[in-house]
């Protein structure tokens, strides 16, 4: 038996003073609410995110080198509505066939890091 229950947030990275254009995206864009973090942990910056069944949390990094192959892949109810929503904010969306039984894009966000964006097809 597995002792794993689930994930409870995917952290990503992103320079300093980035937050209110993180912000404008994944508020903004996508949808999600921001989720006050513990004042220790708001003193260094960054921020959280969350929508049901997932949080994200930007942490601020000096050196900061944006993800381009590592991502979280997030499931989304309507993809076409969702791409269509990123590509009228300026986001570019990349389209990808190849994982059997999802339809998904790729997108970065305003720090770069890609974000997969699945959504299941459903059966016959």
């Amino acid at each position: 038996m597995s002792l794993l229950v689930g994930i409870h947030h995917v952290q990503l990275a992103a320079p300093y003073g980035s937050e209110e254009r993180m912000r404008g995206f994944y508020v903004g864009v996508l949808g999600m609410a921001e989720v006050a973090k513990p004042p220790v942990l708001a003193a260094r910056g960054g921020a959280w995110f969350a929508a049901p069944g997932i949080e994200i949390h930007i942490g601020v990094e000096e050196d900061f080198r944006p993800a381009r192959k590592a991502h979280p892949g997030i499931l989304v109810r309507d993809l076409d509505a969702m791409a269509e929503r990123l590509r009228a904010a300026g986001h570019e969306v990349r389209a990808d066939d190849l994982l059997p039984g999802f339809r998904r894009l790729y997108v970065d966000d305003p720090a770069g890091n890609r974000l997969e964006l699945l959504e299941p097809v459903s059966g016959p």
